[in-house]
């Protein structure tokens, strides 16, 4: 592992760029044909972005991009990213977890603790103190704790033993896997794909290819609840909002709402969102929770925004349904990704996407008629960008002398991860 050289120069100007795995990565053959596989978008939703004969950047502010570091991870590919604090976390095919120190400058920024190890492919990582998540594809959920001295301790796997065995004696505890197997509706029984913290830290939510979804207690690490048959194939995504809305993608092409209210013990469906015609991959929400953003194998990222009762009509346009007064609705699409997307990230207001055409995408919310400019095209990765994390440059974050600066930190299956520095207004 270490840091190598960037072989891109920074650009102010956005240039567009125009398989599957060795045995090496065998086991991503069962996702290949829903994540990677690439679909004709979607021309019955219009586009948010200009033609791709107008420039990126319509805006007077300049847009500068570069690529300032490629971390290189052993020899496996790179399937999930987390930031914490100074510390960006990567989970990779080989079962292990490292963790990047994002404050070191230079070539210093290559070295990276091994975290975490275990036997089985990160499918999902998510940090908050100390405390580490790991979502596994032999699904299993790991906790781990950060020490002060810091080391990362193993803490507990999920569903823990004191939960299986309070569950395992009891018959109506038991769901029909398969035909003729049973087992404890606390397990998940195939790849855990994804994991999302409640806002305020207290809750756990896990997403599986077994299509449920379930909801694990912070405190004790119990099993609350499980949602099973929530989609009618594997689960790929789940985000939550401030509010407490759950969203969840599916190769099953269908984005679901679910909510909880205080006097419910489970949560309900609100909405299903049906505008993709391909797996949906990638979801990522807005800071306040208004504004969706869902990439999927059709080569778009479709924009969805949060209307009340009032949007009754305009919810069964825009393609959602469901009861309750809780409505997304499809506002458009960004286009210009050749292939899948396979991962989305929001920082402020601007969206970032990774693509199986080996790049990523900085896209940028114009004003308030609901625009947007494609500012960015982030080329360098080898093979398909896998996943993504962004946050402001502390160095020249919003307000600053240099203007506003974001880092952008993409993984891919060529085992590198990549840092990018996108800056509005003066370098």
């Amino acid at each position: 592992m270490g840091i190598l050289p960037c072989p891109l120069p920074c650009s102010s100007d956005a240039t567009i760029s125009s398989e599957h795995q060795s045995s090496h990565y065998r086991h991503l053959q069962s996702e290949s044909s829903s994540s990677l596989a690439s679909q004709s978008s979607l021309p019955s939703v219009p586009s948010l972005t200009p033609q791709q004969s107008q420039p990126f950047d319509l805006s007077p502010t300049p847009v500068h991009h570069c690529c300032v570091a490629t971390l290189s991870a052993p020899s496996s590919y790179v399937s999930s990213l987390a930031l914490a604090g100074k510390f960006l976390y990567s989970g990779s095919s080989d079962g292990e977890v490292r963790a990047w120190d994002r404050s070191l400058p230079g070539s210093d920024a290559g070295l990276a603790a091994l975290a975490a190890v275990s036997t089985s492919a990160v499918k999902s990582v998510v940090a908050r103190g100390d405390r580490l998540f790991t979502a596994h594809q032999d699904q299993k959920i790991r906790v781990w704790k950060i020490e002060a001295d810091g080391r990362y301790r193993l803490v507990t796997s999920l569903p823990t033993l004191a939960d299986r065995f309070a569950r395992l004696f009891s018959p109506k505890n038991y769901v029909e896997v398969r035909r003729h197997k049973k087992r404890t509706w606390v397990h998940h029984v195939d790849a855990v794909s994804s994991l999302a913290l409640a806002h305020d830290g207290s809750v756990l939510y896990s997403a599986s290819w077994d299509r449920s979804f379930k909801v694990w207690r912070v405190s004790d690490f119990r099993c609350m609840e499980s949602v099973d048959r929530a989609h009618d194939d594997a689960i790929n995504a789940v985000v939550v909002s401030r509010d407490g809305h759950v969203y969840t993608c599916s190769a099953d092409r269908k984005i679901k709402v679910w909510k909880k209210e205080g006097h419910q013990r489970k949560h309900a469906l609100v909405a299903t969102l049906e505008r993709h015609r391909s797996a949906v991959n990638a979801l990522a929400l807005s800071e306040d929770g208004c504004i969706l953003y869902s990439g999927a194998c059709d080569r778009s990222i479709l924009v969805w925004e949060k209307v009340q009762d009032g949007g009754r009509n305009r919810g069964s346009e825009g393609g959602s349904s469901g009861e309750g007064e809780h409505y997304m609705v499809v506002v458009g699409a960004l286009r210009g990704h050749s292939k899948a997307i396979l991962c989305v990230a929001v920082v402020g207001d601007v969206v970032c996407s990774g693509s199986a055409d080996h790049t990523v995408r900085v896209w940028r919310r114009m004003g308030e008629d609901r625009s947007y400019s494609c500012l960015a095209v982030c080329e360098g990765h080898a093979k398909p960008v896998k996943c993504l994390a962004a946050a402001a440059d502390a160095d020249g974050g919003e307000g600053s002398g240099s203007g506003t600066r974001y880092l952008v930190y993409s993984g891919g299956l060529d085992c590198k991860i990549k840092v990018w520095r996108i800056c509005f207004g003066k370098e």
